[in-house]
């Protein structure tokens, strides 16, 4: 299993390459589910991970003029803010035992991995639906409504990546094409860099509360292979259709995210 989880590693730097999202939708699951991590320490870990190859990622983006300044700027700063506020004091506060009926409870960790769950099923349904959908969607908001829902998504995405690890890049994708106009390729450079500041934000304000349970020498081996997995990202979006792409790897995170559901429940009806 955990040649699986090295493998698999790769498979998030990638994920990333080619779509500019969806690294902590595979990193949560695998640092759970195969190397046996617990939900909490994983959010950091998935951070720490989808955030230094993000910025691997999206600096060479930057450089080839794929990144739009303006639109990261607009997204990224009320995210960042969201992410320390949640981290900060949203996060802390939720109990470790938040809900107890009888010898029916609901631990913290639990909780977590529902609401990615249902965050991956979401979002897994905006990647399948048709585009056609999109465009007209687009045509219909004005440029002040546009730049509204920009700056509201990065709240909700900051609020999600504080939560869960989450980097957003599978809401921060469809945000740009559909409020920011921006071409696929764009948005994908753009989202790169954004995941990357609310990842790196999100893991240092998470830091001094798990110093001591990182396993430094296992999260840097993850990410360098997820490092080398982005370059082989960027090499196969060249010769692969975006829009076909992501609608399969919604598919994937559909089943996933219903597999994790099915998990959970069964934890939670064997306490």
């Amino acid at each position: 299993m955990e040649a699986f989880g090295y493998l698999a590693a790769i498979a998030i730097g990638i994920t990333l390459g080619m779509i500019g999202g969806g690294g902590s939708i595979l990193t949560i699951p695998l640092l759970v589910y195969v190397f046996g991590i617990d939900p909490i320490l994983a959010t950091l870990y998935s951070l720490f991970i989808v955030g230094s190859t993000s910025w691997v990622g999206g600096i060479p983006k930057y450089t080839q003029g794929l990144v739009n300044l303006r639109t990261a700027l607009l997204f990224g700063i009320p995210s960042i803010i969201s992410v320390l506020l949640t981290r900060a004091f949203i996060a802390p506060a939720i109990p470790n035992t938040l809900l107890r009926i009888g010898n029916f409870q609901l631990e913290k960790s639990v909780f977590l991995m529902l609401l990615f769950a249902s965050l991956m099923i979401g979002a897994s349904l905006s990647m399948i639906k048709d585009k056609r959908i999109r465009r007209n969607m687009m045509r219909s908001k004005s440029a002040e409504v546009k730049t509204t829902r920009i700056m509201l998504e990065g709240v909700m995405v900051g609020l999600l990546t504080g939560l869960v690890g989450a980097g957003g890049g599978f809401l921060i994708i469809p945000a740009l094409i559909l409020f920011g106009k921006l071409p696929m390729k764009i948005a994908v450079g753009t989202s790169l860099i954004i995941i990357a500041a609310n990842s790196s934000i999100g893991f240092l304000s998470g830091l001094s509360h798990h110093a001591e349970e990182i396993d430094w020498k296992f999260l840097l081996t993850l990410t360098a292979l997820a490092i080398i997995g982005i370059f082989l990202g960027h090499r196969i979006s060249k010769k692969w259709d975006g829009e076909r792409l992501k609608k399969n790897f919604g598919r994937l995170i559909l089943v996933l995210g219903i597999t994790i559901l099915v998990l959970e429940g069964i934890k939670i009806i064997k306490m």
